[in-house]
């Protein structure tokens, strides 16, 4: 027998269950269909718990600097606090039961399994199928990406869930990847006394980022004794008593356990999409600036290869929501994609980096300032590392990217994000009152470099 919705959500992570909570508020017939743990990667595996990881690495790090700014300090690391807070305060406060309860409570019905197009708008689950009237949302999220290195299927390898779940520390670790996963976790483990090596295969960390930004990553990380390998590639792993990775030069490096830390994949097995009419190899789901994939199909979130990012998923999530309600609003607008590496110094950046922006035909002017040089860096001293670089439109006379390293980069870059994505003229942001000391006001410092 066929159960009847007006939506069916497949995949309950913040994207997802943001749709199918209002939509349900909004009276409408929801079965929202989540196959793991309703909140996704974030509150479990992502945001949150990271951010208790790395807020007590920095606590460590900010003690280790005392002495030379106010008398000596002993700081003797202890891991067994950090794990009990994250199995303890993040898991509770995102309680799957308590999330799907809350979603029932506002109407709709929950299903656990996997989901499976059987047509269209029919979405199954084991032996019971529904039909959505308006149409059906994906949301089912990335997984972490497993690449084929010879040796490595079936080792008991490490990806931000087991690092994250993690109730002792090893004694070393090696970290595939120099991106913003990796790079945290490295530095977390790091400051707890572990051994780490982090191996990149690009030339530099956080490749995506400015060069800039790759140069303070690896300085910091250095400073907190990781060992960093940049443009080497693994040919093959072997696993014992430890991790062995071999890498194309010849080289190899040990490690009592194995972080892969090398991209995430759109979790698009198993749905049958040919059943609803899209490219069943498509890598991510294509949609248009509504969040529409097809007829009456939306998708919102990581599947749609726009940035595996929570508040990428819920700005999604939004304009989702108006279309399926026939309602009026802003479609969607990247521009102003803003994206934090929550290392120490913390790296913001928003929009395009310069390469990307000449690529793109821009004609660029930049200008830069160092944390270190203005007066909130120089009374901060001890970890006053970073920078900020303003990426110009020198014929529009706009900001259309920036980066914010330092103590508050994320921080600091929410005023450079209001610019990009309002397209603040740069006379307009050279003659503001910029308040005295900041680390704001670095941008002012920015603004006087630009040529």
């Amino acid at each position: 027998m066929t159960e009847r919705a007006d939506v069916v959500v497949v995949g309950l992570g913040v994207g997802g269950e943001e749709v199918a909570g209002r939509l349900a508020e909004a009276g409408l017939s929801v079965v929202g269909i989540e196959r793991s743990l309703v909140g996704g990667e974030c509150p479990y595996w992502g945001c949150v718990p990271s951010k208790m990881m790395i807020r007590a690495a920095n606590l460590l790090a900010e003690a280790r600097r005392i002495p030379g700014m106010a008398g000596a300090a002993e700081v003797r690391p202890d891991w067994a606090p950090v794990a009990r807070r994250i199995r303890d305060e993040a898991t509770d406060s995102w309680d799957d039961r308590v999330a799907v309860e809350r979603f029932t409570g506002k109407g709709g019905r929950f299903v656990r399994g996997d989901a499976r197009f059987v047509g269209p708008r029919e979405v199954a689950v084991g032996d019971r199928t529904f039909q959505a009237k308006r149409g059906v949302v994906i949301a089912t999220g990335t997984a972490p990406a497993i690449p084929g290195i010879e040796g490595l299927a079936g080792t008991p390898l490490w990806t931000n869930h087991e690092a994250i779940e993690a109730d002792t520390l090893p004694g070393s670790l090696v970290v595939l990847g120099g991106g913003a996963i990796g790079l945290e976790l490295a530095q977390v483990f790091a400051r707890f006394g572990v051994e780490v090596t982090v191996l990149e295969a690009l030339d530099r960390l956080l490749a995506v980022e400015e060069p800039e930004a790759s140069e303070v990553a690896a300085a910091a990380l250095a400073r907190d004794g990781v060992s960093i390998r940049t443009g080497v590639s693994a040919r093959s792993v072997e696993y014992g008593t430890g991790f062995t990775v071999h890498l194309e030069d010849g080289t190899s490096v040990t490690g009592d356990k194995l972080l892969v830390a090398t991209g995430r994949r759109a979790a698009l097995g198993g749905l049958n999409l040919a059943a609803a009419g899209l490219d069943p190899d498509a890598r991510s789901i294509a949609v248009d600036e509504l969040m529409r994939a097809g007829d009456r199909i939306w998708a919102v979130g990581d599947v749609t290869g726009r940035g595996a990012f929570t508040h990428v998923a819920m700005y999604q999530a939004a304009i989702a929501v108006r279309d399926i309600l026939l309602q009026d609003g802003p479609t969607a607008d990247y521009r102003a994609l803003p994206r934090v590496t929550f290392t120490d110094p913390e790296i913001g950046a928003v929009g395009l980096t310069e390469k990307q922006a000449r690529e793109q035909g821009v004609r660029v002017a930049t200008g830069s300032a160092k944390v270190a040089s203005s007066a909130r860096g120089w009374i901060h001293k001890a970890g006053n590392e970073g920078f900020i670089k303003l990426v110009v439109d020198a014929d529009r006379g706009v900001l259309v990217g920036a980066t914010s390293a330092g103590p508050t980069g994320g921080e600091v870059l929410s005023a450079l994000a209001v610019a990009v994505h309002a397209k603040v003229p740069v006379d307009t942001l050279r003659n503001m009152i910029y308040a005295y000391p900041t680390f704001h006001r670095g941008i002012e410092d920015a603004l006087r470099a630009l040529p």
